[in-house]
């Protein structure tokens, strides 16, 4: 079984502002804190002492929800900040503009333990996704546009009303079934736009029904709007719960098992007015995972 990452709205938030790590926590379903973009090269040293210090500190940062954006191989920063992280507990480190595998294998050496995220944003990236996707340390992948849209030559990666753009929606759609393929997560990238929140939500709402078992969020009010485009409609959960209801029946499973149990356990069986197989009931399970993640508790 994949390993679940926290979603769907992940909140970036700058390493050195702690002050911001528990509301930025508290506003999200994780938080990533960010070593890299968000850090200006002359204070990496002083965020790399907050991070440690929030992980060790009287009220640590809790390791299931808080993940930390390193820097990338060629930034020189990487090693200094996999020196702080160590024995530190951290369970989930994204790698941005990561390329070859042998980046992972030093990482994974270092931060035993640790679940690694490729961070693709680079067409050098996309094209080795799937060989990084396999990596036995990596538990998801999150892909970027602006480094991406840079590295293809193009002026920016969305048009004028905020969609993305042919080649860099192709991209996305593509690394979607890479990490799909490994069996392991996918995470959507950021919207920069913030005052165009329908937008955002719209490219929340697609990337749900896409696959995506979450978005990356730059403002807290992004992360309320994540929660609510994957949030289940009434009708889809109530169909969700029936169908697995009449799946639990079939298979012989108790009711408040279905939604974790295996989906072939049944064979096909009658739904309403459908023929249910195991990729319905795969489904089905996923909406009430979705219903979950959203704050929903189980039926």
């Amino acid at each position: 079984m994949a390993v679940l990452l926290p979603g769907p709205a992940l909140l970036f938030c700058p390493a050195d502002r702690p002050e911001r790590f528990a509301k930025a926590a508290a506003r999200s379903d994780g938080v990533i804190l960010d070593l890299e973009d968000a850090v200006l090269p002359g204070s990496k040293d002083q965020a790399r002492q907050h991070l440690a210090a929030a992980f060790e500190g009287p009220e640590p940062l809790a390791s299931e929800t808080t993940l930390v954006r390193i820097n990338g191989q060629a930034s020189g920063h990487q090693d200094h900040d996999v020196a702080a992280l160590a024995g530190t507990g951290l369970r989930w480190a994204v790698v941005p503009k990561v390329e070859d595998p042998a980046e992972l294998d030093r990482l994974a050496h270092h931060l035993p333990g640790t679940g690694l995220i490729p961070q693709i944003e680079t067409p050098r990236g996309v094209l080795e996704a799937a060989r990084l996707a396999e990596h036995p340390a990596v538990v998801g992948i999150l892909w970027g546009t602006e480094d991406l849209a840079a590295g293809l030559g193009g002026a920016g990666a969305r048009d004028e009303d905020g969609a993305l753009l042919p080649a860099i929606s192709h991209v996305r759609h593509q690394l979607l079934l890479t990490a799909a393929a490994n069996g392991i997560p996918a995470i959507d990238t950021i919207f920069t736009a913030l005052e165009s929140p329908a937008r955002m939500q719209q490219e929340a709402a697609e990337a749900a029904a896409a696959g995506f078992a979450g978005k990356a969020c730059i403002h807290p009010q992004q992360a309320a709007a994540v929660r609510e485009a994957y949030a289940p409609t009434p009708e889809q959960l109530e169909r969700a719960e029936e169908l697995l209801a009449e799946f639990a029946r079939h298979a012989g499973v108790a009711p408040d098992q279905a939604h974790t149990a295996e989906p072939s356990l049944s064979g096909a069986f009658r739904f309403r007015s459908d023929m249910v197989d195991a990729p319905v009931v795969a489904q089905a399970q996923r909406v009430i995972r979705r219903h979950e993640a959203a704050g929903g508790s189980k039926g």
